[in-house]
């Protein structure tokens, strides 16, 4: 039964399949959209992020959804600001002894002007198969950039394994191909809004929109939506001077309710 269950789950959940599937609190609540996002996450989501942080910052996030040990997803991400860029590292691991996958990257980003930045990551991937049918490892870079084109207007891009890594001899399995494409704005300092669109070599564009509503200084609103397939998402953040907090939930067009469990822990 707990073969059975995760062979209809896996296919179904976005990080399957080293496809590069988001993590975070707060991207997790405004629809998964995280490409226009600054801050430790941008290890994953768009390296370029990270060049606008000033500060040392670690996180660290766990997400088990349908209470299912064989699902757990946890990782930890660091990011070091220097006078000549930022440093950044994360890794993630996702499944169980029977199926499992993990990621470790090393990001390195830096400010072009006062309004442009950029950033590029390498990835070690690992897939691990229980019962003896081994692992199997393979590297990948992404890229990324962060351009104001007003002082509330941003646009963000990102590509993740331009070179569309092999993961597996059998039938030419590779690591997908990730094109972002992001667009943000602030209505004020209290308001942020989001879309992106993101799209890979073989399936339909997702598309997603997010906001965030930052109703004191130390408590956040998020909701969000997305297509292909249909999802919404919603969640809240608490910040106190040097630590912050981030929990989301979504609902499934076929899944139905997703309790995320997300956690951002900042220093």
């Amino acid at each position: 039964m707990r073969i059975l269950l995760l062979i209809l789950l896996i296919p179904s959940l976005i990080f399957a399949g080293h496809e590069n599937g988001h993590y975070g609190g707060r991207s997790a609540g405004m629809g998964h959209t995280s490409v226009t996002l600054s801050d430790v996450w941008s290890t994953h989501h768009n390296q370029a992020g990270l060049g606008w942080l000033k500060n040392a910052t670690a996180g660290a996030f766990f997400q088990n959804k349908f209470l299912m040990k064989d699902l757990n997803y946890m990782g930890f991400a660091y990011a070091h600001p220097t006078e000549k860029g930022t440093f950044g590292m994360s890794f993630t691991n996702f499944g169980s002894t029977l199926y499992g996958e993990s990621k470790f990257g090393l990001a390195y980003a830096m400010k072009f002007s006062e309004k442009i930045t950029g950033g590029v990551q390498m990835n070690y991937h690992n897939t691990r198969v229980g019962n003896n049918y081994g692992n199997h490892s393979a590297l990948t870079a992404e890229l990324g950039m962060q351009a104001y084109l007003s002082d509330d207007f941003m646009l963000a891009v990102h590509l993740f394994n331009p070179t569309r890594t092999k993961l597996n001899e059998f039938n030419d399995e590779r690591i997908p191909t990730i094109f972002r494409f992001g667009l943000s704005y602030a209505f004020s300092d209290k308001i942020l809004t989001t879309v992106e669109a993101e799209k890979d070599l073989l399936n339909k564009p997702f598309f997603r929109a997010g906001i965030e509503y930052k109703t004191s200084e130390i408590f956040f609103l998020r909701a969000g939506v997305g297509t292909n397939p249909t999802l919404a998402s919603f969640g809240f953040g608490f910040k106190k001077e040097s630590i912050q907090m981030d929990v989301a939930a979504g609902y499934h067009q076929v899944l139905g309710f997703m309790p995320e469990n997300m956690r951002f822990l900042a220093f």
